[in-house]
């Protein structure tokens, strides 16, 4: 990926993982692409964490890059309801469990929920509500693997992996109430 900044230096770690730190209504997005895929979203980094992230304004002109950032800019404008972005699980050293979760977490389509329960069942492990939520916790990829649409039987919109006013922000943006289907 040939991804310049004003500077004229790639925005690049050793490994390849490009660091861009994106403003949003929800707080700073930290986000990590590696090749054609992001690989982890950070809601909110720490002071520490952030001096490894290029603020999206100081990339220069990748048409990737622009259209990752685009399709996100898209999403928390009410724009787009599919990012439609390539993920690679690869780099988080997930489970077999966590792996089966996010995927049928990525499943549940815009202004829809499903319930942990209904998560636990679709990833083979029926009754495993708790271990769900603990992988939903650790998602290395909220908002694009839509974790905050995963919520509690009784409607309630549960935790989420960047706090509940995030979630139900999410939710709202979404047009949604709290009820599963």
């Amino acid at each position: 990926m040939e991804a310049q900044t004003r500077s004229g230096t790639a925005p690049e770690s050793a490994a390849g993982t490009v660091r861009v730190l994106m403003p949003s209504p929800i707080g700073v997005l930290g986000v990590e692409l590696l090749g054609a895929a992001v690989v982890r979203v950070h809601i909110e980094p720490g002071e520490a964490e952030r001096c490894s992230f290029l603020p999206l304004h100081r990339l220069d002109g990748s048409d990737f890059l622009d259209e990752v950032f685009g399709r996100l800019a898209e999403y928390f404008a009410g724009a787009r309801r599919k990012l439609e972005l390539e993920v690679d699980f690869g780099p988080c050293g997930l489970s077999g469990f966590a792996r089966r979760v996010l995927k049928e977490t990525a499943k549940v389509p815009y202004g829809r929920t499903r319930t942990y329960e209904g998560i636990a069942e679709a990833a083979g492990r029926p009754g495993s509500c708790r271990d769900v939520l603990s992988v939903l916790l650790g998602n290395p990829l909220p908002i694009v693997v839509p974790c905050h649409r995963v919520v509690l039987a009784a409607g309630e919109p549960g935790e989420y992996v960047g706090g509940g006013q995030r979630k139900r922000w999410l939710l709202e943006l979404e047009g949604r109430g709290l009820e599963p289907r």
